[in-house]
């Protein structure tokens, strides 16, 4: 039998979150939601099913969407780590994406906005002329019990038209142009 308290099984770990570079010092099981969440205390990343079936601890990594629960946290050493922290301003501003759910009521109680965010935010960084038939393709891969999904499509559509035409416009500083 193991002993829980036995530091065989530490490891330090350095990660990129948000830009920022963290050393952690975790045993080698653990999962990258619970490094995020218990040792960062960057607790936007929620834990939902704890089998990657809801999608409410999705974060990206290396900019592609990732559920957090199913990644060890020494499997994320290496990769650019971006939780729903890293969508707003510094002064707490929110992010377009945020807004844009904010504006077409894509939450209600919130849990599995997180998610749903971050989802977003990859899908939309990967695919920038995404169609609705897209976007709702892609929305199905995480649960929400509150909204329905409908107000989800409908924000992340508006967001991704809102940065087409900022693109478009040549204001370059809008996330996701070329």
């Amino acid at each position: 039998m193991t002993n829980p308290s036995s530091t065989q099984d530490l490891q330090l770990l350095t990660l990129d979150i948000n830009g920022e570079r963290h050393e952690v010092i975790t045993e080698s099981r653990r999962t990258l939601v619970d490094v995020l969440r218990h040792d960062l205390h960057l607790t936007g990343t929620h834990v939902g099913c704890e089998h990657g079936i809801c999608g409410a601890c999705t974060v990206l990594v290396d900019g592609r969407p990732a559920r957090a629960c199913l990644m060890f946290a020494a499997q994320a050493e290496g990769a650019e780590i971006r939780t729903v922290e890293s969508l707003g301003g510094s002064g707490g501003e929110l992010a377009d994406l945020q807004e844009a759910f904010r504006d077409h009521h894509a939450l209600q109680c919130g849990f599995c906005t997180p998610g749903f965010l971050m989802l977003a935010e990859g899908f939309l960084t990967e695919r920038p002329e995404a169609t609705k038939e897209e976007i709702r393709d892609v929305v199905a891969a995480n649960l929400c019990r509150c909204t329905g999904y409908q107000t989800i499509v409908e924000a992340i559509d508006a967001c991704a038209t809102a940065r087409r035409t900022a693109c478009a416009q040549g204001r370059k500083e809008t996330t996701g142009c070329n």
